[in-house]
C-alpha cells in the first residue's frame, strides 16, 4: 500500500461511511466508535469470512490511522517488519491496520476494540504515559 492509497482510502471512508453514520462523521473519536460497530455488524452478516476482508481492512485501517494523526499529530511510518503504522511526535508507534484486522477476526466480544485502541493510543502511547 502507498501513501496515495492510504489517502484515497480515508477519502473513500469519509464519503461512503459518513452518510451511513448517525454521528458527526469525521476524523474523531465518535466516528471511530461508529466504525467499531460497523465492523461488528459486518461480522454478523451471513457468510462473513474474516480472511476475505483485506480491502475493507485497508479502508478502515487508513481511516483509523488518520483519526489518530488528527488527534495526536505525527506521521505515517512504514516498516518492513510491521507494515504501515502511525508514528506519534514522541516517537511511539501504533498499528491501526493490525487492530482493524484483529477486530474483524475476534470482534469486540473477543477483546478487540478499535475504540479502546484509539483511546489508549491517544491517552497513553501518544500522551507519553507509558511506564519506562
Amino acid at each position: 500500500m502507498s501513501m496515495e492509497k492510504i489517502e484515497a482510502n480515508v477519502a473513500f471512508a469519509m464519503e461512503r461511511l459518513g452518510p451511513l453514520s448517525d454521528v458527526p462523521f469525521g476524523l474523531n473519536e465518535e466516528s471511530v466508535a461508529w466504525v467499531e460497530g460497523f465492523i461488528d455488524r459486518q461480522r454478523e452478516r451471513p457468510g462473513f469470512d474474516p480472511d476475505n476482508v483485506e480491502g475493507l481492512t485497508g479502508v478502515l485501517g487508513s481511516f483509523l490511522g488518520a483519526c489518530l494523526l488528527a488527534a495526536a499529530g505525527g506521521a505515517w511510518h512504514y516498516s518492513d517488519e510491521n507494515g504501515w503504522g502511525v508514528r506519534f511526535p514522541n516517537g511511539c508507534l501504533a498499528y491501526p491496520f493490525v487492530k482493524v484486522r484483529k477486530q474483524f477476526r475476534n470482534g469486540t466480544e473477543g477483546g478487540d476494540s478499535i475504540s479502546s485502541f484509539y483511546r489508549i493510543a491517544i491517552d497513553v502511547v501518544a500522551g507519553g504515559k507509558l511506564g519506562g
